[in-house]
């Protein structure tokens, strides 16, 4: 399992990841803040964007906050995870 930290703004009008915010990858979500929608659509997103089944990436701090924690049953590691979705944004790790 890896830990991945990122900031999460809702209510984009497409998920995508927008690079780095204090630190933390920064990824814009196509949901609203309401009901776990936002939670389930990072859920979605991210094990799109690693090529991983959904059952791969869980929520396990911070279901009501931008800053969320995501654990990833991947055989990448930490720096590996973010090397990947970094290159979606161009930015560098």
């Amino acid at each position: 399992m890896t830990s991945l930290t990122v900031y999460c703004q809702p209510g984009a009008k497409r998920s995508r990841v927008a690079g780095l915010h204090d630190g933390k990858i920064k990824i814009q979500l196509a949901a609203p803040p309401r009901d776990g929608e936002a939670n389930d659509e990072l859920i979605r997103f991210v094990s799109a964007v690693l090529g991983l089944p959904k059952s791969a990436v869980s929520l396990v701090a911070g279901q009501t906050s931008r800053i969320k924690r995501l654990e990833i049953d991947s055989l990448d590691d930490a720096d590996r995870l973010l090397e990947r979705l970094l290159t979606l944004t161009g930015a560098k790790f």
